[in-house]
């Protein structure tokens, strides 16, 4: 029988969703004298029921709005920046953990608030006539939208009229050129719509400029009319028939320069008259990548007109801004035919501007949750445009090095390509920063295993079917959705539905990369290869199964559970290539493959040697080589390689001895082969003379492809040193003289670079020589004097290139040296022909400056390396006046950039801070402040990985956070983001949203708030109410519940803090349940999250353990303290040991912790006895704890301070326990028994879900006495056991002896005295006790817990029964803190 299917998870519907605008008319005129914009825009708007219209509007200002011709009410809520002082505002940030969380409650609230829409019409008004409804919407059924089938809508025509004075946000003045980008939610900046991109119309534009300036807007250009203003003024009148979303809508006015394209008349190109000679070059191949797009899809360009236009790189927020059938880019990316290192950048960067106009702007994803498919599809169709016009190499080996960039990103949550909760929460910004570079890249890796896994016709037939479908005139909407695409792959790409079912969930519902390490060996009796894999997954665990979009119902799977598929197993043997699909993808982590092998080698007769010399002609008689020894050298293969076609997004660790490696480097013609073998030779512990011959012979060698060969440029650098003789460097440089050396006089000829591949290949060998350190780790003379004289004897005469890159590569050689006692005296030349370099900059500016942005890259280098030899105050003079306005930018943010390196380096990441605070601040480009937003990250970065302690003042993290909040950041979403994530790396976070509570979500930071956001992290506030008894009893149960991330607190609390309090004191009772500071006694994480956080939520510790025992809570009233000293014993190490290995596995702070609970002796101020008893804390979940404690009742434990005395390490443990209500109901015993893994053989996951674990608690007796005893006797009767084992099996022949005898009698006698002394005292505690129950007064609760822990064999003990009384004190009009009062009931049996 079928199951029902389950209904669809919606989404809450936006505020606006009831209102959907069918068409927008935007009719501006634009005054550049003024930076002033002014006009109207008409939205035909189907109405909610309720009559209100909801839409974003920005920065505007609203002068009036109409609805069908009448003037309405309307509210405009914009965007408010907080006027109180930054001191007052932000006095309870003192720590970058509380800036932190400062910082996520701001960015999180600008973020919501940008979803709501702000601006409110009152469209209340009678319904059209039936007449004028079908007049209205018959236009609209033209543009594909409506049909008369459709039900009548009530359908108004809302007119706003509005204008720009300080255009700040999306749409940016500069000189006499205006251009709006495509930043996020920023298209409200410039004209009122529903900014969001799930909802799409089609556009009428209309915009008046001055008449020598030159309007370029999306769709296509219908005419353009003189006006009879005076001076006549321009507009340009376009019309966008395919629906869109308002952020697609995009606008630029300049005079521009319009160059048509010579092949295809639908495309223009444009930009200002400096650049037209660089534009003209620039473009020249780019309708190879038109028609090529067009060739695969079968369909034509899916708008009338397509326009690329570049602007100054001041201008720009980024280097590509996309728009309907219009891209906007930097003009930094044009260049002319004197330039080389800019071409594959360029072009690619254009093909891919291009396909994204077919996947992402005119077809949309129907969700948030599908945006990763629209843009791996774009990726693919770039990267077929790379191999069929820069050919497969290097289409090849882009793909495979952005693999290898995703498999060690790829570990947590933030990279989950199609998650809801995922994409929801982020509220976009997955797409910005690292993160979304990853994403890009894991959704184009995606994609082609699909393309791979159907094969190329297949996967072509599909994207033609979305693009035919989507140009269907019935369809009003042109969406894909994640769903659709798997139907198409089943139906059109014969994929079978169980491998789909696994392949959609694994690879774009969760996170994590195969991780596979790979040994073989060679079976010459069997004629197989023994293949050992083991399988793992680069994802954290923790994370992987979080984010894993598998049905509810099932049981969550981890990170080992594998992926779908069959990878394939290439084998090069003797008589040829053989390919083996065996290595399954799922199932058990080891995996044992035997390959048979095709080849055999020829047999020959082993000839012995003659008796009396050996193989070296030695006349001594030795050992012969025995016929396994022999055979174990010698075998068919040549070399395996795993998953050559990159079938899978894998990272594989491959073993084969190093002449297979040297084979597949010489042999193997695929790029991707060669680089591997690359890297396995270079990371070979020992490195041979085969191996440097063998590198040197591939970068020799012209017909290999040359990214290839500069990998094995620098694994010859690496490979030199004094083991080689540096043999490394005499192949480098032996191999530039003989390309570029005159032979005859000894010194550089004159440039010449006609041969592409040839340049890029010694561009790169003085960065490689560069590298070479000797033993001392400095650079060799040798070395540097190489790269000196290509300095001095550099000649560019003759060649038509430019040889900026060249100088360029030729510097930056320079910094990265490391200058010794006989090297220091050539420093002064360099120094010399850097300073020649840049006067010569100045006076003939290169290509984008890239010559200056060199030597002040290298200049800063040199000056952190010799701060010693050289003064700073003569650096900082020198790079400060880089940074005038009037200088280029590039060379303006480099300039920026090395200060705040040198800053840095010298005085430490606050003084970095607080000058990048004032660099931003003075920057007037959007991009520049990007960039150096970018450089202080990466600072930040540096620091985490140096362990610094430098200490960041509140002062600095105020000013962060005061730019986070202000306008500047709400221009420029990306610098936003990356504010945010500086102030996330200072805590030693994630740079994400990833992760990050809900009840943060929420939070609004006030003044109060702020300093206390950290402490409510850890409140577990109850849930369930427990029944309210007459007498107002509850009983204290002493279970802990430890959540995740307590053991950072002790990082920042003093060590030295011992708690002394009054044991007279009383407390009240606080409303919450309370757990701080368990560094040292990790217990295991609860089955179900106890915060209610999502598995990867960061959980800050709390600052600092309060120093004074008042603030444990708010009370007023004294309260009871019990100071407890813990005992560390050697089963606390070893478990802590275990969980550090376990913590090693996992690490982040958006992991949940699994540690295992480290067993510890606890002693109340009392004398130690030699025996001890084991109380093991139940491993309860939130609720069950909630259930026994009501609103007025609060436990805290807290380790304050940690002393050494004798061999023992000894805490102070303070417990406050306090009872307002006390229940005379007796809590439940948990029915799980609890276990102590004491075994070390058992694995990593036993360990780590173990259920419960065993705290040792010594009770007091009714002397006062204590019963505590180190665990550590525990493994000593352990081993004594065994031992008493091993006499057993020796004497096994002696048991009738009459020794023996005796023995086995004295040891039965000892038992039974035992069991005699044990049972006298039970019934001495028995007595005890029921005299005290006759002398109560009033009623008393027993809170009887019993809870048991398994003993290593041979130890066998009784659990104790420990009652608590209390007596509730009466008081008038307050609950009095009631008297406790702790009597210890012990047990002693005898080991039988």
């Amino acid at each position: 029988m079928a199951k029902p299917r389950k209904p669809k998870n919606e989404d809450p519907k936006p505020e606006n969703s009831g209102a959907v605008v069918h068409h927008q008319k935007l009719c501006l005129s634009i005054d550049m004298d003024k930076r002033l914009v002014y006009g109207y825009t008409e939205l035909e708007i189907a109405v909610p029921e309720i009559g209100i219209v909801g839409l974003h509007a920005e920065n505007l200002g609203i002068e009036s709005v109409w609805v069908d011709g009448e003037p309405t009410a309307f509210e405009y809520y914009p965007h408010q920046y907080q006027q109180l002082e930054n001191e007052k505002r932000w006095s309870s940030v003192s720590s970058p953990s509380s800036a932190a969380d400062a910082a996520v409650s701001v960015y999180l609230s600008s973020l919501e608030k940008e979803l709501v829409p702000n601006l409110l019409i009152n469209c209340c008004k009678p319904f059209k006539t039936e007449t004028e409804q079908q007049q209205q919407e018959q236009p609209v059924a033209e543009n594909g939208f409506h049909t008369s089938a459709e039900p009548k809508q009530n359908v108004r025509s809302v007119r706003i009229d509005y204008s720009i004075e300080k255009a700040e946000t999306g749409i940016h003045f500069r000189d006499n050129v205006l251009h709006t980008d495509n930043q996020m939610r920023r298209a409200r900046c410039w004209f009122p719509c529903i900014d969001d991109n799930l909802q799409q119309c089609c556009y009428d534009l209309e915009f008046t400029v001055a008449h020598n300036l030159v309007a370029v807007s999306t769709g296509s250009l219908l005419y353009q009319v003189l006006t009879k203003d005076n001076p006549p003024r321009k507009t340009y009148v376009y019309k966008l028939d395919v629906p869109v979303a308002a952020r697609w809508i995009s606008l630029a006015v300049a005079p521009f320069e319009v160059l048509p394209d010579h092949q295809f008349g639908l495309i223009s190109h444009l930009c200002l008259a400096p650049n037209l000679a660089k534009m003209r070059h620039t473009v020249e191949f780019f309708h190879n990548a038109f028609s090529c797009y067009k060739d695969y899809l079968s369909v034509d360009f899916p708008f009338d007109s397509y326009k690329q236009v570049f602007v100054e790189p001041e201008m720009a927020v980024s280097s590509l801004s996309l728009g309907a059938s219009m891209s906007v880019f930097s003009s930094q990316i044009l260049y002319d035919e004197k330039v080389i290192d800019q071409t594959i950048y360029t072009r690619v960067k254009l093909a891919y501007a291009l396909a994204r106009q077919w996947f992402g702007v005119y077809i949309t994803p129907e969700s948030p949750n599908d945006e990763w498919l629209l843009e791996g599809l774009a990726g693919f169709l770039a990267d077929f445009f790379i191999k069929k016009h820069l050919g497969n190499n290097e289409a090849r080996y882009q793909r495979y090095k952005a693999n290898c960039s995703v498999c060690k990103v790829d570990n947590g949550g933030t990279t989950v390509l199609s998650c809801s909760a995922s994409c929801k929460d982020l509220y976009g910004t997955q797409c910005i920063g690292l993160y979304g570079k990853i994403r890009a890249w894991k959704s184009v890796a995606v994609v082609q295993m699909l393309e791979k896994q159907m094969g190329p016709e297949s996967f072509r037939r599909i994207l033609q079917t979305i693009v035919t479908r989507a140009q269907d005139k019935v369809r009003s909407v042109k969406t894909l959705s994640t769903k659709e695409f798997r139907h198409f792959a089943n139906k059109v790409g014969n994929l079978e539905r169980p491998f789909l079912k696994d392949f959609f969930p694994r690879w774009v519902g969760s996170c994590g990369c195969p991780n596979l390490r790979m040994g073989l060996s060679y079976n010459k009796r069997k004629n197989v290869v023994e293949l050992a894999v083991l399988r793992g997954c680069t994802a954290l665990q923790t994370s992987s199964t979080a984010v894993l979009d598998i049905n509810p119902d099932t049981e969550n799977r981890d990170a080992d559970s594998g992926w779908p598929g069959m990878m394939s197993i290439r084998v090069y043997e003797l008589d040829g290539m053989y390919d083996h699909p065996i290595l399954p993808m799922a199932g058990e982590a080891w995996q044992l493959l035997e390959i048979q092998c095709h080849s055999r080698l020829a047999a020959r007769r082993f000839q012995k040697p003659k008796k009396g010399l050996k193989h070296d002609g030695s006349d001594d008689n030795g050992d012969i080589p025995s016929m396994d020894i022999r055979s174990s050298t010698e075998s068919p293969l040549l070399w395996i390689r795993a998953d050559p076609d990159m079938e899978y997004l894998a990272e594989v660790h491959f073993n084969q001895p190093v002449q297979m490696w040297i084979n597949q480097l010489e042999k193997d013609k695929d790029v991707i082969a060669q680089a591997q073998a690359i890297a396995a030779l270079e990371a070979s512990p020992q490195l041979s003379f085969s191996v440097v011959n063998a590198l040197n012979s591939f970068l020799t060698d012209s017909k290999a492809f040359w990214r290839v060969r500069i990998e094995a440029a620098f694994a010859l650098a690496n490979s030199a040193s004094e083991e080689t003789d540096f043999s490394g460097l005499f192949h480098l440089v032996k191999f530039y003289k003989s390309r570029r050396f005159d032979s005859d006089i000894g010194l550089p000829k004159p440039n010449d670079f006609h041969d592409f591949a040839e340049y890029f290949v010694l561009e790169a060998i003085p960065h490689a020589v560069a590298m070479i350190r000797a033993a001392d780790k400095k650079s060799p003379r040798e070395a540097i004097e190489f790269v000196l004289q290509l300095l001095k004897y550099n000649d560019n005469t003759g060649n038509p290139y430019s040889d900026v890159f060249w100088l360029a590569a030729l510097v930056q050689s320079i910094g990265e040296f490391e200058f010794g006692q006989q090297s220091i005296l050539l420093l002064s030349s360099l120094l010399k022909r850097i300073d020649r370099l840049l006067q010569f900059d100045s006076l003939m500016p290169s290509y984008n400056g890239i010559l200056t942005v060199s030597c002040i890259r290298t200049l800063a280098q040199i000056a952190i390396k010799l701060s010693g030899f050289i003064p700073l105050d003569r650096i900082y003079e020198l790079l400060k006046p880089f940074r005038d306005l009037k200088a280029i930018w590039q060379v303006r943010i480099e300039a920026s950039r090395a200060l705040l390196d040198l800053e840095f380096h010298f005085k430490g990441i606050d003084a970095a801070l607080l000058l990048f605070t004032k660099y931003v601040e003075e920057e007037p480009s959007l991009r520049g402040k990007l960039k150096l937003a970018t450089h202080v990250m990466r600072l930040c970065q540096m620091r985490d990985s140096l362990i610094s302690n430098d200490e960041i003042t509140s002062r600095t993290l105020v000013s962060l956070l005061s730019l986070l909040e202000g306008r500047m950041s709400f221009n420029n979403v990306f610098l936003r983001h990356y504010l945010f994530c500086i102030l996330q790396i200072l805590a030693k976070r994630p740079p994400t949203l990833h992760g990050i509570p809900r009840e943060s979500r929420t939070l609004h930071m006030s003044l109060t708030e702020a300093g206390n956001y950290q402490r409510n992290l850890f409140v577990l506030d109850s849930e369930n109410k427990p029944l309210e008894l007459p007498n107002s009893t509850q009983n204290l149960t002493p279970d802990l519940i430890v959540t995740e991330g307590f053991r950072d607190v002790l990082d920042e609390a003093p060590q030295n803090q011992v708690f002394e309090v009054s044991k007279d004191q009383t407390f009240e009772a606080p409303k919450e349940v309370q757990v701080e500071a368990l560094k040292e006694m990790p217990l295991e994480a609860p089955k179900e999250d106890l915060t209610g956080f999502p598995p990867e939520a960061p959980i800050e510790a709390p600052n600092e353990i309060y120093k004074e025992a008042d603030t444990v809570s708010n009370s007023h009233e004294r309260r009871r303290l019990i100071k407890i000293k813990v005992k560390q014993s050697s089963a606390t190490s070893r478990a802590d040991t275990d969980n550090q290995m376990v913590e090693r596995s996992l690490g982040g702070r958006n992991d949940i912790d699994h540690g295992a609970s480290s067993s510890v002796s606890v002693s109340v101020d009392a004398p130690q006895r030699n025996f001890a008893e084991t109380v093991s804390i139940g491993n309860h979940n939130v609720e069950e704890v909630n259930s026994w404690h009501d609103p007025g009742s609060r436990m805290t434990a807290s380790i304050g301070s940690a002393k050494i005395l004798g061999d023992e390490l000894v805490k102070e443990l303070q417990c406050t326990a306090d009872s307002s209500i006390v229940y005379s109901q007796p809590r439940l015993e948990d029915p799980s028994p609890s276990s102590l893994i004491q075994d070390n053989n058992i694995d990593a996951d036993a360990r780590r879900f173990a259920s419960l674990q065993t705290l040792s608690v010594a009770r007091l007796d009714h002397d006062g006495e204590s019963f505590g005893k180190e665990i550590s006797a525990r493994r000593k009767e352990k081993h004594r056991d065994k031992d008493k084992k091993r006499k057993r099996e020796s004497h096994k022949g002696q048991r009738d002896g009459p020794e023996y005898l005796e023995r086995k009698r004295l040891k039965k006698e000892k038992k039974r005295k035992e069991k005699e002394l044990a049972k006298l005292q039970s019934d001495e505690a028995k007595r005890s006790s029921i005299d005290l129950s006759c002398k109560k007064e009033q009623p008393v609760v027993d809170g009887v817990k019993q809870l048991k822990s398994v003993e290593p064999s041979g130890y066998n003990s009784v659990p104790d029964i420990r009652t608590i009384d209390t007596k509730p004190r009466a008081s008038e009009g307050t609950s009095g803190a009631p008297k406790i009062r702790i009597k210890i009931k012990n047990r002693m049996l005898n080991k039988s």
